[in-house]
């Protein structure tokens, strides 16, 4: 198939891949793009496997907290503007209370607020505020303990990043310390046994080719393998990253120093995996003009 300049645009922005590199790359893979990056990373040539980061949707997200219950709901707006704005931000705290009583986001956008749905009270601060908005989605976590982190919050409760942590044992503050470290270092998955097997499985014969690339035998590369994807377990699972508090420890070590169990946790950014419209404003001013 034919590579466009976009495709390798696109992937050198991922990768940091030179323009060659990327564009061969994808002709390899046909032009899929994950597929390349695993290409680059196979051969050595992807100086890091970094996320594009445009997100589509500005807005907040909210937490809240009661009992041994926590709720993380996005609502999302068109501009960051509409995220200061204390209208906007009062139904967003509205929506979070309500998402304390429902089990899922279809749930909540069905669920009374003042009289009205969820749905319809968003529907009218469209129509008054005169901006697109949507509840994108909910979480939840429920243990002993429970407690929430705002990163970059626009007010109290709600923000960019909002984390929930779910302890057994264990204090408040502590669980908000490790909320902190979430908001930092993203984990994918709270230990190896709750990490999806496909992205185990993906890494593993990532991992597999790097080392054949090498020429070592096979009782040498199985020792390598071994060793990468412990490394990669300790690197993106919650019990295994070093905590960010106290580097001399894991989060799982400093867990059980303060006498907790971390059962379960939330991490949500507004806008994450959803793609931002790139607008080329001096096009639409040259449009305008022309016509």
């Amino acid at each position: 198939m034919a590579i466009t300049a976009a495709q390798v645009k696109e992937l050198r922005e991922m990768t940091g891949a030179g323009m060659m590199d990327a564009k061969k790359a994808l002709v390899e893979t046909d032009g899929d793009m994950e597929a390349a990056i695993d290409w680059l990373r196979t051969k050595g040539l992807a100086k890091a496997a970094k996320k594009s980061g445009r997100t589509a949707a500005e807005g907040l997200v909210a937490v809240q907290v009661k009992g041994g219950k926590g709720v993380a709901v996005e609502v999302n707006s068109e501009t960051d503007f509409v995220a200061k704005n204390a209208d906007f931000q009062k139904m967003v705290a509205g929506i979070a209370d309500v998402a304390l009583t429902v089990s899922d986001v279809e749930a909540l956008k069905a669920a009374d607020m003042g009289g009205k749905t969820v749905s319809d009270v968003i529907t009218d601060k469209i129509a008054t505020i005169g901006e697109n908005m949507s509840l994108r989605r909910m979480a939840m976590v429920e243990g002993d303990v429970v407690a929430a982190y705002v990163h970059n919050a626009a007010t109290d409760g709600m923000g960019q990043i909002g984390v929930l942590v779910a302890l057994k044992g264990g204090t408040e503050e502590f669980g908000k310390q490790v909320g902190m470290h979430i908001a930092a270092m993203n984990p994918a998955a709270l230990n190896e046994a709750s990490l999806d097997p496909a992205v185990v499985e993906k890494e593993k014969q990532v991992q597999i080719d790097i080392a054949k690339e090498s020429g070592k035998p096979d009782a040498v590369i199985e020792k390598m393998i071994v060793g990468r994807m412990k490394k990669f377990m300790a690197e993106v699972t919650l019990m295994g990253q070093q905590f960010a508090l106290d580097t001399d420890k894991t989060v799982e070590q400093a867990a059980k120093d303060a006498g907790a169990e971390v059962v379960g946790f939330v991490r949500m950014q507004v806008g994450e995996g959803i793609e931002k419209v790139q607008e080329d404003f001096a096009a639409e001013v040259a449009k305008a003009a022309q016509g």
